[in-house]
């Protein structure tokens, strides 16, 4: 998720600068009305998704969970999940569908619900706000460079660059897929049946998923 209205955030207790992955998990707050990232070493403050922001996710959340179920996959989609990157980076995605024959080797699941192997992440989803390079740009860098399969970006109100969705600038499924250790960018728009590597039986369309369907 990315939003205009992320700010670097004083912590409640001080913490030495820049602040570790380790130190970040044990600071964050339950219960919060906030998510908080971890971005080279800064806390940052992300406020939970309201609105269209919040109901695409959900929708993608959902329709992800039935095809799960249909098709038997042996994932699961966490209502809560912090991403690792590396140590000073710690990411919170709208929406992630997780391996569960690995999370018995990822050492902070329990502890903290936080994944940090590539191995055990099949897709991950983000839902484009205002502050779009994030998500097209920075984020893409980090989840290509950990091997996540397969990585998703919502743009519903077309917020992303003219670099990323041309002019004129529609609503855009971004399907990034890893080959040969590189993400191959695949867009969906309007009726376009959405393809994915990971969910080959999905039968859905960009505007479906991106909540533009009537």
């Amino acid at each position: 998720m990315a939003t205009a209205l992320q700010q670097p955030i004083q912590p409640i207790n001080p913490l030495p600068k820049p602040v570790s992955f380790e130190q970040f998990i044990d600071w964050y707050p339950e219960d919060s009305e906030y998510r908080y990232e971890l971005h080279h070493g800064v806390i940052v403050q992300m406020p939970k998704p309201r609105g269209k922001h919040s109901e695409v996710a959900g929708l993608n959340h959902d329709e992800l969970a039935f095809e799960i179920r249909r098709m038997g996959y042996p994932f699961l989609i966490p209502r809560e999940c912090i991403v690792k990157p590396s140590d000073d980076l710690g990411y919170e995605p709208d929406v992630i569908v997780l391996d569960k024959s690995t999370l018995a080797t990822e050492a902070l699941w329990e502890r903290a619900s936080t994944v940090q192997n590539g191995s055990s992440i099949k897709l991950v989803i983000e839902v484009v706000s205002t502050n779009w390079q994030d998500d097209y740009e920075v984020k893409l860098t980090a989840y290509e460079a950990m091997g996540i399969p397969e990585y998703w970006i919502l743009d519903y109100a077309a917020f992303g660059g003219v670099r990323h969705l041309g002019r004129p600038k529609q609503p855009t499924l971004t399907v990034c897929s890893l080959i040969d250790g590189e993400y191959e960018v695949t867009q969906f728009r309007d009726s376009d049946r959405v393809g994915s590597l990971i969910f080959p039986e999905l039968s859905l369309t960009a505007e479906q998923l991106l909540g533009l369907g009537a």
